[in-house]
């Protein structure tokens, strides 16, 4: 089978045959329509992401047809349009995940390929309503974004959020949970046009983050706020404490913009502020995730497909950040 493979850091993802999954006791294999990226395979092309073994297809995020798989008793699975949890071996606490823990996509083969062998247990059913492209774009980012809100920073109807960095996939996917979930929600971005398009999709208002004065000028429109999300940190995080209500939470899964350099705590416990550091979601973080998008209906903001015979060409539309939305391989 075709599959898009990074045989060196730093080097392009090429097209190579590699030889097809075999399913295997537990195991499914799924033929592949749709995949998405991730910043995360763009840091390890880039060589910035640890335990990185060579070569590797990567790719966490993955929709398509089941045609195999390795016990009788996952047989009901075969012929089903399914999407993949990329988040594999959680383990059986719910609060974190376990020592096997691993993100689809490396060390294990990915899904940039035109099949992919993967534990029964992570499969889902797609939503009916999703395209193949909507239903790749939705796993990774839709997994990291619903559990920091709800099983994390326990999200509530009414209650005003600020999401940061909009125009990402989980940022979106925050945007558009906690719409759905009765929240007001404001929004920071570097673009006016990306802040116009997330009030397209439910946000209230936003603010440009390259502007001195944007944690004032969220202040004054929205007030503070009693869940922010974040996935940036840098010195920016400062100022999300400072917009913080009493009582609230910071919850973030990133720290693109670096670690701040001073961390006021007494703002922190004075005001009673959570901050809740998070990452991927369990298998129970998984189905409420695709149980929400397909009881509301809501769709994948997908930013371009690219074939898979193009797979360089995403990952440097990717590195470029000027994508609103996901970025999708098509098979």
């Amino acid at each position: 089978m075709k599959a898009a493979q990074l045989v060196g850091l730093k080097q392009p993802v090429a097209l190579s045959d590699v030889p097809a999954p075999v399913a295997g006791p537990g195991q499914a294999v799924v033929q592949l329509k749709a995949a998405a990226l991730n910043h995360r395979d763009v840091w390890i092309q880039q060589g910035l992401y640890p335990g990185i073994a060579l070569p590797i297809t990567p790719g966490s995020d993955g929709a398509g047809v089941v045609t195999a798989v390795g016990s009788a008793a996952d047989a009901a699975w075969v012929g089903r349009e399914v999407i993949i949890n990329p988040s594999l071996d959680w383990g059986a606490d719910p609060r974190a995940q376990g020592p096997k823990f691993r993100i689809l996509g490396m060390p294990d083969a990915g899904t940039f390929a035109e099949q992919i062998g993967v534990p029964a247990a992570n499969l889902a059913p797609k939503p009916a309503h999703l395209s193949w492209e909507e239903a790749a774009a939705l796993p990774l980012a839709g997994l990291t974004a619903w559990r920091a809100l709800f099983t994390r920073a326990q999200l509530k109807a009414g209650e005003r959020v600020l999401v940061t960095g909009t125009g990402g996939g989980a940022a979106l996917f925050a945007l558009q949970f906690a719409v759905a979930a009765g929240a007001q929600v404001w929004v920071t971005s570097s673009s006016p046009d990306k802040i116009l398009r997330a009030k397209a999709l439910g946000a209230l208002g936003g603010a440009n983050y390259r502007e001195a004065d944007w944690s004032e000028q969220l202040a004054k429109a929205a007030g503070a706020f009693d869940v922010i999300v974040d996935s940036a940190g840098g010195e920016g995080f400062l100022k999300l404490i400072d917009l913080t209500a009493p009582g609230g939470r910071i919850v973030f899964f990133g720290a693109t913009a670096g670690n701040p350099k001073l961390f006021e705590m007494r703002k922190c416990f004075f005001r009673q502020i959570n901050v809740l550091g998070t990452t991927m979601g369990s298998p129970v973080d998984f189905a409420g995730m695709t149980q929400l998008v397909a009881a509301r209906k809501l769709r994948p903001v997908v930013d371009t497909a690219f074939p898979l015979t193009d797979a360089e060409q995403a990952f440097r539309h990717m590195e470029a950040a000027a994508q609103f939305g996901k970025i999708v391989l098509t098979m």
